[in-house]
């Protein structure tokens, strides 16, 4: 949440629950405004209009064109992954004059430039690419790196707790067995601890060393010897025995250059790890968490009386362990059933991640895109740029049934309106399934904004709904019913095309079985009226869609708790009153260009009208649907507006084909 504080002049960013993020530190300034300027610059002035403070004075990652970074000011790196790719540096992109880092424009005619301090500690120059700017996004290329440092000098050429060996080789510390790389299969992700440590454990920390291990900054800090992390002219055990009585440290450089005779050096202490240098005569010593069965290294006290005591836990706790950990793997073969082993169901189809992976890629799942009914959808970067979805199943029972549904029903299909499964996480309790990303997010964000869609396109987002589902219901292996069509589960990508997602209530049938019985699932407001009977067919989706299509028209939802009358709460009950009135124009969404094609919106309507017949053999398929909109069937015209008369069980009629139009394409008709 921001927050400007007018009374104090305070620009503050907090959290839901009111903690401070960050503020603008400009109480009793006499700040009486804020302002943000067309060059995208944040200001706050005060009654003369005179500037107090604004953004451009305090860079984060990035220096803009005549923008600079003063002597007591820092870039600070985002840690998600980017362009990395790299230029010959160029002095000219930025001037320096000792205390001032003054970004340039090089040449002086050329298009916008920026420099950003990367994640992995390259200070790039970016230029926006003539020839990829489009009407969704701009695309920028990398011209230059202005930082020259050895490749391993750079903090996290090889990620936290990794070794950067000549050639920019990258391995987790391999003399002790208390570190595993995050990634087998990229090693410059970084190493993650085995066990985690813990200040309420701290007579279990201890120190493992690496000895001809350097650290990129060791080298930067001789000027700060005014920090309590830097320590000057101490003994290896002085330095050890600081970093153990100190929980925020986690590991200890140590150089002895200073005097060696006298067995002196300096040693910095780090509260977090960053790539380390297999390069020097140096040390380094990672603090680690033991278990409490397990011997310390460089242990504090030791006593004949602790490790007599401690061998005897140990075997008892060895044998405790192993029973309860055969009883756990017995239960959970049990319980899964095969579960956390798909590789039989997709071989070579989908990626498997592991969790420590998409911890990463999500930058620990800090960028929420939604909430649904299973979890949470997070935003992530792979390491070649690719954005992705990360949607985390959360609790338990119904969340093996979904993820194994959404599993088995994405991962082997591939259609242009349906959202591509990329990969996977089963991994102990967690279950993650990862998505191409949609930049545009979901289809409710769209129907009820203000200025929203044009007719053109929400005519494209209708034709790739109905294809998508034409394509489930008839042209897989398998007849899928997705089951929980509304405008949530359809997104939208960076050209405003329409795909359908979330599988996680989906029903496989075969082809030749036309109905199924099953309990009852989907979203309040787009359940059939069949479902009362258990007994259903794909011709749910063709119901639930006829009410999407309907929102799509209406520019408002199914149920709108904010409308005044009651009566107009539900839009079936609002168009069943307007088209026994004959005032379907009323209903048509107020967007100025809607309006301009109103008699082409509300003969739509009819096309939603028939798929939400109460019999639901009276629906149309949903191929024939899409012919409906491409102008090569006309809509049925008997119809009935009371959806939810359903006709006793038996007493339906086949469903009604309607005759191919000899028309030209109708206003029906999507984009091609």
């Amino acid at each position: 949440m921001v927050e400007f504080k007018g009374r104090d002049g305070n620009l503050v960013l907090a959290d839901s629950d009111g903690t401070l993020v960050w503020s603008t530190n400009t109480t009793g300034k006499s700040v009486s405004g804020l302002n943000l300027t067309e060059t995208g610059i944040l200001v706050l002035f005060d009654t003369t209009n005179r500037t107090v403070w604004q953004s451009f004075d305090h860079p984060t990652d990035c220096l803009l064109h005549g923008q600079n970074l003063v002597s007591g000011q820092k870039l600070t790196a985002s840690v998600s992954a980017g362009n990395s790719s790299q230029e010959n540096p160029d002095s000219l992109y930025y001037s320096f004059d000792g205390q001032t880092l003054t970004a340039l424009q090089y040449p002086p005619t050329s298009i916008a430039q920026y420099i950003q301090l990367g994640y992995d500690g390259h200070l790039r120059v970016y230029q926006l690419d003539n020839l990829e700017i489009s009407l969704f996004g701009l695309n920028w290329k990398v011209v230059g790196d202005i930082l020259t440092l050895n490749e391993c000098d750079y903090p996290m050429v090889c990620g936290r707790y990794s070794i950067c060996a000549n050639g920019g080789q990258c391995t987790c510390p391999v003399e002790v067995n208390f570190f595993q790389p995050f990634s087998e299969r990229n090693p410059d992700l970084g190493c993650t601890e085995l066990m985690s440590i813990s200040c309420d454990s701290s007579q279990y920390h201890s120190l493992v060393e690496l000895k001809n291990t350097a650290y990129f900054s060791f080298r930067f800090n001789d000027e700060l010897n005014s920090s309590v992390f830097w320590l000057k002219g101490k003994k290896i055990e002085d330095c050890r025995r600081a970093c153990l009585s100190n929980c925020s440290c986690k590991a200890v450089v140590y150089d002895p250059y200073l005097n060696v005779s006298l067995l002196r050096g300096n040693c910095l202490l780090l509260n977090e790890v960053f790539s380390l240098m297999d390069v020097g005569v140096g040390t380094v010593f990672l603090k680690v968490q033991n278990s409490p069965n397990a011997p310390v290294i460089f242990p504090r006290q030791k006593t004949p009386f602790k490790v007599i005591i401690g061998c005897t836990l140990i075997g008892i706790i060895l044998i405790l362990s192993v029973c309860s950990a055969l009883s756990k793997k017995r239960s959970e073969k049990r319980k899964a059933g095969g579960f956390l082993d798909l590789e039989p169901i997709l071989p070579g189809i989908l990626t498997r991640f592991s969790y420590n992976e998409l911890k990463i890629i999500t930058q620990d799942f800090s960028i929420k895109l939604g909430k649904g009914g299973f979890g949470s959808v997070y935003e992530g970067t792979l390491r070649n740029g690719t954005k992705i979805a990360v949607k985390h199943l959360d609790g338990v029972g119904q969340v093996k049934e979904s993820f194994l549904t959404e599993v088995k029903t994405v991962g082997g299909i591939h259609h242009i309106n349906l959202v591509k499964l990329i990969g996977y996480c089963a991994e102990k309790s967690h279950r993650l399934l990862i998505y191409e990303y949609m930049v545009n997010g979901s289809l409710d964000r769209w129907i009820t904004q203000e200025n929203g869609l044009t007719w053109n396109t929400r005519q494209r987002i209708i034709s790739d709904i109905a294809k998508g589902l034409a394509y489930l219901h008839e042209d897989c292996s398998h007849k899928i019913i997705h089951l929980d069509i509304k405008p949530q589960n359809i997104l939208i990508d960076q050209n405003f095309n329409a795909k359908i997602s979330d599988f996680g209530l989906s029903k496989l049938i075969e082809k030749d079985k036309s109905k199924v019985v099953t309990r009852m699932r989907g979203t309040p407001g787009y359940i059939t009226p069949e479902w009362l009977s258990s007994i259903i067919t794909e011709k749910v989706d063709v119901y639930a869609f006829g009410i999407v299509l309907l929102e799509i028209l209406c520019g408002r939802k199914n149920l709108d708790w904010s409308q005044t009358d009651e009566e107009d709460v539900h839009l079936l009950t609002v168009f069943t009153r307007k088209a026994e009135q004959e005032h379907l124009t009323d209903m048509v969404d107020r967007n100025e260009d809607m309006q301009l094609h109103r008699e082409a919106v509300t003969e739509m309507m009819s096309l939603a009208a028939w798929c939400l017949q109460g019999d639901f053999s009276k629906r149309p398929s949903m191929s024939l649907v899409v012919k409906a909109l491409e102008g090569l069937v006309t809509v049925e015209t008997n119809l009935d507006y009371n959806f939810r008369n359903v006709p006793k069980v038996g007493a339906g009629n086949q469903p009604r084909e309607a005759a191919i139009s000899s028309k030209l394409p109708s206003v029906l008709s999507g984009p091609r």
